[in-house]
């Protein structure tokens, strides 16, 4: 069974920063590309960010030049590093994964729901004035 623990949630302050972190088992870690997913209720989930086995990432428009996505290789995990973050950054964040080969782009350039077929139960971020 493939399992993926989010963790690192929290409140911020807009403009302040917060990393959140994602364990994956250890059957597809290694065969897998990870990726950040956030929802707000009544709205499309977006893709946030990915990352493949070559180390290789995509960002939303939105976030580029502000997140970080990387994976840890010893630990199992994938983190998202989220810097100058501003109220529209508020939302539930899922980490997933899937080792399919090919992987789409939205037209806002991050990931794509559909090509995950693993999810995380999410953690809530929360950016405040």
């Amino acid at each position: 069974q493939v399992r993926l623990v989010e963790s690192g949630g929290g409140s911020v302050k807009v403009g302040g920063s917060l990393t959140i972190s994602c364990e994956v088992s250890e059957s597809i870690y290694g065969r897998a590309c990870l990726a950040w997913f956030r929802h707000v209720p009544g709205m499309e989930r977006e893709g946030v960010a990915s990352v493949n086995g070559f180390r290789q990432s995509v960002y939303a428009a939105s976030v580029i030049g502000r997140f970080t996505i990387s994976r840890d290789n010893n630990e199992n995990t994938v983190s998202l590093k989220m810097n100058n973050l501003k109220l529209e950054d508020t939302a539930i964040y899922y980490c997933a994964a899937d080792t399919r080969l090919g992987f789409q782009q939205t037209s806002a350039g991050g990931p794509v729901a559909a090509d995950y077929s693993n999810w995380g139960q999410g953690t809530q971020v929360t950016v405040s004035s």
